[in-house]
């Protein structure tokens, strides 16, 4: 009995439930079997008033959501890449004004390439009759929304040349701000906005550079405080360390709901573009392959079909 509800508790386990334990433990049980799992599993059982013991609502929904897991990725995967985009910004409007709902925004605003933008925005139209930018500026109130409006209006230029000096002087122009920071929220200040919502990504990573050579550190070590320009930044400069935290986070066991998401949607969304450069930033990050954390932390289907996306890049 013990062997079956430890296999039973690993079955709900992690992201995703392992459909064929489920089956080889639940498949054959007989009625006793399956009262004793109900009173031997506290944590998903409760004993009910009525002398009966009732799955506890909080994890019903839960289970839910990790049933779900497949299905969603598999539904992300074969979307065209600007309906993917649009429906995921459309889904982060739904989570409120958190801090995921920016993340999602800041992520897709500036990890992707200007004509995929343009194709979410483009998506965005046809299937909710508004535009990103309109939705945007609806939602979100605070001091952020200049920045977030712009970051999903820009159309970057994504050619080679870069000013070097041009990019020198935008350095200390945010260095100056960010040094400012407790007289004025840099996030509020037009030069910054204008910097990062206009330049040329290439110019972006220019800018980077310098500002460490000006500061003795980095940009985003200096945005530790303000948390949507360390993400705007590492999004648009250092995009696989981005993606590898925003992976990290949604595997670990206290994860809220929301933040287990980012493990299919980077998985899914990079798979075509540059899956394997975030597979070697997350190993140096944190010192375990990819594949092999997805392998111990998620579960069935969803497990396997997360790995046969990563593995497309072996």
């Amino acid at each position: 009995m013990a062997d079956l509800l430890e296999a039973l508790s690993k079955a709900f386990s992690g992201l995703g439930v392992d459909e064929q334990s489920l089956i080889s433990i639940l498949g054959k049980s007989h009625p006793e079997h399956r009262q004793s799992i109900r009173k031997g599993s506290p944590h998903l059982f409760l004993e009910d008033e009525r002398s009966f013991e009732r799955w506890d609502d909080h994890r019903v929904k839960l289970l839910k959501h990790e049933f779900m897991r497949f299905k969603n990725a598999l539904v992300l995967w074969t979307m065209h890449p600007w309906e993917r985009d649009a429906r995921l910004v459309k889904d982060a409007f739904h989570k409120g004004l958190s801090s995921q709902s920016y993340s999602v925004i800041v992520e897709i605003a500036c990890t992707r390439s200007s004509d995929e933008l343009l194709g979410a925005r483009k998506a965005y139209h046809s299937l909710f009759d508004h535009s990103i930018e309109e939705d945007v500026a609806t939602h979100f109130h605070g001091r952020e929304r200049k920045l977030l409006v712009a970051l999903v209006s820009a159309y970057r230029y994504e050619g080679p040349k870069v000013k070097d000096d041009t990019a020198k002087s935008e350095a200390k122009i945010l260095a100056n701000a960010i040094k400012h920071g407790n007289e004025k929220n840099p996030v509020e200040d037009e030069e910054v906005v204008r910097i990062l919502t206009t330049r040329s990504k290439l110019h972006l990573k220019a800018v980077y550079t310098h500002y460490k050579e000006l500061a003795g550190k980095s940009i985003h070590e200096d945005l530790a405080d303000h948390w949507i320009l360390k993400e705007t930044v590492e999004c648009l400069c250092e995009p696989q360390t981005y993606f590898s935290k925003v992976l990290d986070q949604s595997m670990k066991t206290d994860a809220e709901e929301n933040t287990k998401k980012g493990l299919t949607r980077v998985v899914v969304t990079r798979a075509d573009t540059d899956l394997k450069e975030i597979t070697e930033e997350y190993n140096k990050l944190y010192g375990v392959p990819l594949a092999k954390r997805i392998e111990d932390t998620a579960n069935g289907n969803y497990r396997d079909f997360l790995l046969s996306l990563i593995s497309r890049e072996d």
